[in-house]
């Protein structure tokens, strides 16, 4: 899936586009080694306004649409613009479920299949899901591993392969992949941390347990907490040296660090979609070092503050409470 060409050919080609997901071709310098949706490349010499999920280009998705109905379903769907509100949880056991399922799936099949190609684990935002960057595959051709819905997606040049999703064992044949974490990963012997610490079984030949509405409902969120975090991380400054908005396998959560390390202010601003702790999805913000006590930082579960799925969903606008909780995180970490 090229989200980039799509976004420019549904306007006609009069703006430069850019978007929320990873398109090709598959980047092979570092130190990312992905594209950044939101920011990559320069208005082109037609001079053609650039249109952008967030703020700081010449228009966004959402004034573009604003007196489009069919341009504002389509920014919906992509969670550009024209925001739709969340509804609240599935019912949590089969919440649970799925989320455990689709963790497994991001642990040891897509964030393997990455690896593999170039010793990179993060994984992105995708429509209705989440997935890889698109990389290189043995034979030179760009490759993303995404899921879909309940379904698992494989783009391959300009083909796209689809497979229900049912064991992870499957879906790494599906991919064409190794199954499980990758190589080194967790600890070893002598107790050195490797890539990453699975913290779901590995069990290849398991049923993966996907309840549709459930798994719809994941990929609205990590459309939604993408939407969010790309627009904090735009109105960030030199200061904040901004990492990437990405999702990591172990902790199965999309979030991006930012803020003056040197000054103390530096934190993780994330969108969970819940864990052990919390039944409900939350978003969150971390500090990285000490802090002053603030009522901000209202998680017993973690040193940090969260705000629940529960708590969002009556507000009227979701994106902007989304953004003031977030913001004042970021208020707090600088005056602590």
């Amino acid at each position: 899936m090229n989200a980039r060409r799509a976004a420019n050919q549904r306007l006609g080609g009069e703006y430069d586009a850019r978007v929320l997901e990873p398109s090709p071709p598959a980047v092979t310098e570092g130190p990312w080694l992905a594209c950044d949706p939101v920011n990559d490349g320069e208005p082109d010499a037609t001079g053609r306004p650039v249109v952008k999920p967030v703020t700081g280009a010449d228009t966004t998705w959402d004034d573009l649409c604003h007196d489009d109905r069919e341009l504002a379903d389509w920014c919906a769907a992509r969670w550009l613009g024209a925001w739709r509100p969340l509804p609240p949880a599935p019912e949590p056991g089969r919440l649970a479920a799925t989320r455990a399922s689709l963790h497994a799936l991001a642990e040891h099949v897509l964030s393997p299949a990455r690896h593999a190609a170039n010793g990179k684990i993060g994984l992105r935002f995708t429509r209705g899901g989440f997935g890889t960057p698109f990389f290189r595959d043995d034979a030179g051709d760009d490759k993303q591993v995404r899921v879909e819905g309940d379904e698992l997606v494989v783009d391959l040049g300009e083909a796209t392969h689809r497979a229900p999703i049912t064991t992870v064992g499957t879906a790494a044949d599906f991919a064409r992949c190794a199954a499980g974490a990758p190589v080194g990963a967790g600890y070893d012997e002598a107790g050195v941390r490797g890539v990453y610490e699975p913290t779901t079984p590995f069990a290849p030949d398991a049923p993966l347990v996907i309840d549709p509405d459930s798994a719809r409902f994941l990929g609205d969120w990590f459309g939604f907490a993408a939407g969010v975090l790309e627009q904090l991380r735009a109105e960030a400054d030199d200061a904040d040296q901004p990492a990437r908005v990405q999702l990591w396998p172990e902790h199965f959560d999309l979030s991006v660090d930012l803020g003056d390390d040197a000054a103390g202010a530096r934190g993780t601003f994330g969108a969970s979609p819940g864990d052990e702790a919390h039944d409900n999805p939350y978003l969150y913000v971390t500090h990285w070092a000490d802090v002053d006590p603030d009522r901000f930082w209202n998680d017993a579960a973690f040193d940090g503050a969260s705000l629940s799925l529960p708590e969002l969903v009556p507000a009227r606008d979701q994106r902007a409470a989304a953004l003031d909780f977030l913001r004042s995180g970021r208020r707090v970490l600088r005056r602590s």
